[in-house]
């Protein structure tokens, strides 16, 4: 294992197999996920990505009939080892969903949320402001705080999700295709704060636009039929693959 892979915030993922009960949805991946950088995964409908990112904060635990062998590492410690506690883990490591899915509460109460159910003592509004900033979305909502959640945008709302995993001060944030459900606009404005958020952050993407994957992810893995064809610098990925099935699937001959 690297140096890199044991900081804080980054993943060494060795002999990783999944099942979902008699089904096999992931075959031995194994690949280590930066610190500080954006990692985008790749690969066809159905080819173990959300399988995947749902591992990295155990996710997959709520599952009925799912079983995993082999180990994921975060900070060098095995997330799945006796005696870690899922929540912990998901405490550290955030997650953005697809569609955004803001509680039916005020701007301030979404962010508000998990400082106050992991007993944050005292005030919120720090809290708030910081992770609305961190999300820029508080220019936007500053004058709206008590407004309804649902009365935001799409785009909005997404970024408002972001500002809600933030407010906990997790190590990593996980996005599942977190502008599939957004207009252009809004893409560029979440693809913009993903390039900001990684100064501080490590980002893992799960994305079915390759474009999207080419403009902010610093390192790309393809992925097939739940087996990890072959992970690398985006540049190189896009430009140079080793694998063949990689230039098939990049230059659209399938998937």
């Amino acid at each position: 294992m690297t140096t890199e892979s044991r900081a804080a915030g980054a993943f060494a993922i060795e002999h990783l197999n999944l099942h979902y009960g008699t089904h096999q949805a992931l075959h031995n991946v194994s690949m280590e996920i930066g610190a500080r950088a954006v990692t985008a995964i790749i690969g066809p409908s159905g080819c173990g990505k959300s399988t995947l990112l749902r591992c990295l904060n155990r996710m997959n635990d709520l599952v009925p009939g799912c079983r995993i062998e082999g180990e994921i590492r975060f900070g060098g410690e095995d997330i799945y080892a006796p005696g870690v506690d899922p929540m912990e883990v998901r405490y550290r490591i955030g997650m953005v969903f697809q569609k955004p899915n803001p509680f039916p509460k005020s701007i301030y109460e979404n962010v508000a949320f998990g400082p106050r159910i992991n007993g944050h003592q005292g005030a919120l509004d720090e809290i708030v402001e910081r992770s609305l900033r961190r999300a820029a979305l508080w220019d936007e909502v500053k004058d709206r705080l008590r407004e309804s959640a649902l009365s935001l945008s799409g785009g909005q709302q997404q970024r408002l999700c972001i500002a809600r995993a933030l407010a906990v001060e997790p190590e990593v944030i996980l996005m599942d295709e977190p502008c599939s459900a957004l207009d252009p606009i809004s893409t560029g404005h979440v693809e913009e704060l993903m390039s900001e958020l990684k100064r501080d952050y490590t980002i893992v993407l799960v994305t079915h636009n390759m474009q999207q994957a080419a403009r902010v992810a610093d390192v790309t893995a393809f992925f097939l039929s739940g087996h990890l064809v072959e992970i690398d610098q985006t540049n190189v990925i896009f430009a140079t693959p080793r694998e063949q099935r990689t230039e098939d699937y990049i230059t659209g001959r399938f998937g």
